[in-house]
């Protein structure tokens, strides 16, 4: 268990000037953490190892990098801004004609980034607001893996490792099946006993993101599901455009 003085005013203080140091995203060493904050080394080092055991800082060898929890709090600060502010209310309606858990996300990397989810469901999942999933093996990623980037993922092959021609042949079908009825679906891919349905929010143009329906397979019917999922997506986009958070093109 922590002592309160690990989390002191001062202690604070001190572990803000370094955090402001990783500010354009380089790597560090202790040594230079030390001299550019003007930190004693062994206070330096203390510092740097609480923060590591927080998730803040990544240590690889010899240097220090942000690490992946700020990334996930950033995401979490601006739950109440752009997509997620204008999504939110929709993404209600779809939870509350449905009865699934509903998810808003965004491509980062090869991984979905989840800026909302709304509702709950009998199936535990393992999903936070601010966290990934791999986009190769959820709807919601294949939706944007499909959309995103004005169509590029057309020609970039999926986020895992393709074991064979005949697997980057189906991923690319696949692909293009989503683009066709813009709808993605997944089955059992990410959470055995769970189905997604999933639509882009946007075109192959311009492509803000994409929502999904999550639950257990027994009360997924992806038929059923995909108009209203698609008819969601769409409402967002045009509130995205009337905002002017989005550029439509004529």
């Amino acid at each position: 268990m922590r002592n309160s003085d690990d989390f002191s005013p001062a202690v604070i203080d001190r572990a803000a000037v370094l955090l402001e140091e990783f500010r354009d995203g380089g790597e560090l060493t202790l040594s230079q953490l030390s001299n550019r904050t003007g930190l004693p080394r062994s206070s330096t080092h203390r510092l740097l190892s609480q923060l590591v055991e927080l998730g803040w800082v990544e240590r690889h060898g010899q240097t220090y990098t942000l690490g992946r929890s700020l990334f996930e709090w950033g995401a979490l600060a601006r739950r109440r801004s752009g997509l997620q502010e204008i999504a939110h209310p929709f993404l209600h309606e779809l939870y509350a004609t449905t009865g699934l858990v509903v998810h808003l996300g965004v491509l980062e990397g090869n991984d979905v980034r989840i800026l909302d989810k709304v509702g709950y469901g009998p199936i535990p999942l393992p999903t936070r607001i601010g966290g990934l999933q791999p986009a190769g093996r959820t709807a919601l990623g294949k939706a944007l893996l499909a959309f995103c980037d004005n169509g590029s993922a057309r020609r970039r092959p999926t986020v895992e490792v393709l074991t064979s021609a005949a697997e980057e042949a189906r991923r690319r079908n696949e692909m293009a099946v989503v683009r066709q009825r813009r709808t993605a679906y997944e089955r059992d891919e990410a959470v055995l006993g769970v189905a997604c349905v999933a639509a882009p929010i946007g075109d192959l143009r311009s492509c803000a993101g994409a929502i999904a329906v999550t639950g257990p397979v027994e009360t997924v019917d992806g038929a059923l599901l995909a108009t209203p999922v698609r008819a969601t997506a769409n409402a967002i986009w045009q509130a995205l455009a009337d905002n002017g958070s989005v550029r439509r093109a004529g």
